[in-house]
């Protein structure tokens, strides 16, 4: 991987990114920052997560509501994503994802680099709400 420049924008974007479990957008995230880095653009924060994405320390989760979702935990572990609000859960999953992994290598003579679980439905709040 090709090394970067030390800069304090893209060192905050990753910081505000791994330090919430809400799983921000990239608008999110540039609104965050602008009081303290108030020349920050919006193209600086899509530009840098992208830079994340491609080195492995961020993981993109969905798009949801047109708006893709990020994840400053790249550990593996699953998400739910609430139909009704747009929520994104993390959750643990017991199923271990390498066995899923060379399950599939091995039935399809392929190359897996990532398993991801994703669970689609109406979140505990959303059902009160009801």
């Amino acid at each position: 991987m090709k090394t970067r420049n030390y800069s304090r924008k893209r060192d905050a974007i990753l910081e505000k990114i791994r330090s919430t479990t809400i799983h921000p957008t990239a608008d999110w995230v540039f609104q965050e920052l602008r009081p303290d880095y108030p020349d920050l653009s919006l193209a600086t924060v899509y530009r840098n997560l992208s830079l994340f994405k491609e080195g492995g320390e961020i993981i993109s989760v969905a798009t949801v509501d047109g708006q893709e979702r990020f994840d400053g935990c790249t550990k593996p572990h699953g998400h739910f994503i609430c139909k009704r609000c747009g929520a994104v859960i993390d959750v643990e999953v017991t199923t271990d994802q390498q066995d899923v992994a060379s399950s599939l290598e091995q039935a399809q003579r392929c190359q897996v680099d990532r398993v991801d679980f994703t669970a689609h439905g109406v979140c505990a709040i959303c059902l009160k709400a009801n």
